[in-house]
């Protein structure tokens, strides 16, 4: 990453923890505060435009929330007395199908080597 893009970002941040706006204007102020020279007005709109009605603390807090929720559901079904014995047969059965893939490609004569 660039030093315009850190101190972009890092402006954006204290923005966001002040609870302020985060507009082009109040990123390139403290840009110019921190004294950091060389970074074009676009870093600063860009940004701007890009967080632009977001909650930038929720985004930080919640960066790995996203993809780990769905295999953690599942298994944490799998304790449970009623339908632990489901989960692994649907597993075995999707495992199967891509085994299946694999090999009908081979079949086929459409080989990495081939």
């Amino acid at each position: 990453m660039s030093t315009a893009e850190l101190a972009t970002s890092y402006a954006a941040l204290i923005l966001a923890d002040e609870g302020l706006e985060i507009s082009a204007d109040k990123i390139t102020s403290i840009i110019k505060a921190a004294g950091v020279a060389d970074v074009e007005p676009i870093w600063a709109s860009l940004f701007a435009k890009a967080l632009e009605g977001k909650d930038v603390k929720d985004m930080l807090l919640n960066v790995g929330s996203g993809g780990g929720a769905a295999p953690a559901a599942a298994g944490g079904s799998g304790g449970a007395g009623t339908g632990g014995g489901a989960a692994p047969e649907e597993t075995k059965e999707e495992e199967k199908k891509e085994e299946e893939k694999e090999e009908s490609d081979e079949d086929m004569g459409f080989g990495l080597f081939d």
